[in-house]
Parts: structure tokens; C-alpha cells; sequence
């Protein structure tokens, strides 16, 4: 089975992608192609048209955040500062991309004692020593607490929207990429899903009516005769979500069945409903869904 499978998209200047899928989905592979850390079997990935390993000094055109690999001994300053040596580049470029990140302060202590949090900030640091105009970052929240989750969440959009470089952003925390995010990437199986900007992707999934009735048996079996998609929601108590028939149209048919409703309004698919929505038939995520309902 292929990991990645004609798989093609683009990512633009001034925005964050978010980069989504399934575990197993190909989303690591991908990004590793991307660096030229894995030969593909056909196909090439570039940056304004060139291939990574084309690149001159790559770090000062793209930065990446794969895994955070760093000497325990070391303090993070020194690590960037080794960095920094065998890239050419400046070594004052450590000092700021530390007070950047929110490390200025333990920069000289040694990486071994860094939190999970502290690490992902100093492999954000590393990927910002050249000043890139590309950022590529794999699940670069991980460990965070929720303050630096936040603080993450405006630093990814200051670079892209205020600074104008691509940032793509490869996460399993869908809330953050939802408040994140300009653009969003779904794929599964190694193929595309789906691409586009929230609105997109919420224009392209059929709108749903949330509806709460004394008697949602007798309505979800009434609406369902004219081959409506009924189904129970948490998003109201004791209430249904209607696809495929507008709030009127539900309204109408409640009356004419003499069904009471207590309960009636339109629905907007979050990121969280659409991406489930999307992925649900995709072999990697029923496997990996079975696999974590078997423990």
C-alpha cells in the first residue's frame, strides 16, 4: 500500500494551512518528502519551484519542525549556536530566535531538563534561525500547555499574515486549527480529501437542521419517509440533526404530522463535524478508531 498516493496542493504566502488527516493518513511521510528526507516514486515537491535539495542555504528559505532532536547536555542557546556554525549562519541569530519563541530566559539552562513544551519551542526556534519565508511545522503544539497554545496560536498567524511567510501546520487538534488556520488540507489514505477555507469546506457539506420534539421517534421516522438523513446529536438534549431539509421545511412537515417541537434551528458544521464527516469512510481512520475503542 502506498503511504502517499497522488497526493497534490498548494500552499500560499500570507496564510496557515492546516494540514489534516487520519493517523496513518500520510501526513508525516508527506512532509518528509516535502524536505527530501524520503525519495518519492514519482513526483516532486517545490518551493517557488524548486525542489528542497535545489535550494541555496535551505535554511534561509525553509524552515521545519519534524522532531526535535537536540544533545541533552547542551543548552538550548548552544544548540542553535551549533546551528547556526554549520549553516553560516550568524550566531546572534540564536539569542533571538530564543527571546522570540519565549525561551530568552532558559536558553543558557540545558535542553535535557526542557519540558515537552520547552522543546517544541526550541524546535520552532531551530526553524526560524534563517528567517524564512516557508515554515513547515509537524504537530508543533504538542506538549504545550493551554497558554502556549494560545501563545502559538498568534505567533503562527503574526508570521503569516503580518511577516507574509507560508506556514503550514501539520496537527491533530482540530479546535486549534479551526481558530488557527486560514486554509485547511484533509487527507486520508494518502489522497487528498478535501481542500479550501472553512467557508469552502462548509459550503461544499449539506446543511443540517437541529430540531428537539417530545416525540423525536415519531418525527425522525416522519422525516425520514422522503429519504432525509435523521440522526441524535449532543448538540441540544434529547434533540435530532436533520440533513438535507431546510428549518422551514422541517417546521412544515412537524406541523402537517402534528408532532409538537420545542426546539427548531439551523446548524453550522464546525471543523471537528466536517473533518469526521470527510474521513470517516477512509480505511487508516477505521482501523486506527478500532484500535482505540478496543483500548
Amino acid at each position: 500500500m502506498r503511504a502517499v498516493d497522488d497526493l497534490s496542493f498548494t500552499v500560499e504566502p500570507g496564510q496557515v494551512t492546516g494540514f489534516l488527516g487520519p493517523n496513518g493518513a500520510g501526513k508525516t511521510t508527506t512532509l518528509r518528502m516535502a524536505l527530501g528526507l524520503i525519495t518519492p516514486d514519482t513526483g516532486t515537491t517545490t518551493f517557488n519551484g524548486v525542489r528542497y535539495a535545489g535550494l541555496p542555504e535551505p535554511m534561509r528559505q525553509v524552515g521545519a519542525v519534524l522532531e526535535t532532536a537536540f544533545h541533552p547536555a547542551r543548552s538550548g542557546r548552544d544548540h542553535l549556536r551549533v546551528y547556526c556554525r554549520a549553516t553560516g549562519l550568524p550566531v546572534r541569530r540564536a539569542d533571538e530566535v530564543l527571546d522570540q519563541v519565549g525561551l530568552g530566559t532558559a536558553g543558557r539552562r540545558r535542553a535535557g531538563g526542557y519540558s515537552l513544551g520547552m522543546r517544541q519551542r526550541l524546535g520552532l526556534a531551530t526553524a526560524l534561525l534563517g528567517d524564512p519565508a516557508v515554515l513547515v511545522l509537524d504537530e508543533p503544539a504538542n506538549g504545550l500547555d493551554p497558554e502556549g497554545i494560545q501563545w502559538l496560536r498568534g505567533f503562527l498567524r503574526h508570521l503569516a499574515h503580518a511577516q507574509g511567510r507560508t506556514v503550514l501546520v501539520s496537527s491533530h487538534l482540530l479546535a486549534e486549527v479551526e481558530q488557527t488556520a486560514d486554509r485547511v488540507v484533509i487527507v486520508g489514505a494518502g489522497k487528498l480529501v478535501r481542500e479550501g477555507t472553512l467557508a469552502e469546506l462548509r459550503s461544499g457539506n449539506a446543511g443540517s437542521v437541529l430540531v428537539r420534539s417530545p416525540h423525536s421517534t415519531a418525527l425522525a421516522d416522519l422525516l425520514r419517509t422522503t429519504g432525509t438523513t435523521v440522526a441524535p446529536t449532543d448538540a441540544i438534549p434529547d434533540g435530532l440533526t436533520v440533513t438535507g431539509l431546510s428549518t422551514d421545511e422541517v417546521g412544515r412537515r412537524a406541523f402537517a404530522g402534528g408532532i409538537e417541537l420545542h426546539e427548531l434551528r439551523s446548524h453550522t458544521s464546525g471543523l471537528e463535524e466536517i473533518y469526521f464527516q470527510l474521513t470517516a469512510g477512509q480505511e487508516q481512520y477505521a482501523a486506527a478508531h478500532a484500535e482505540q475503542g478496543a483500548a
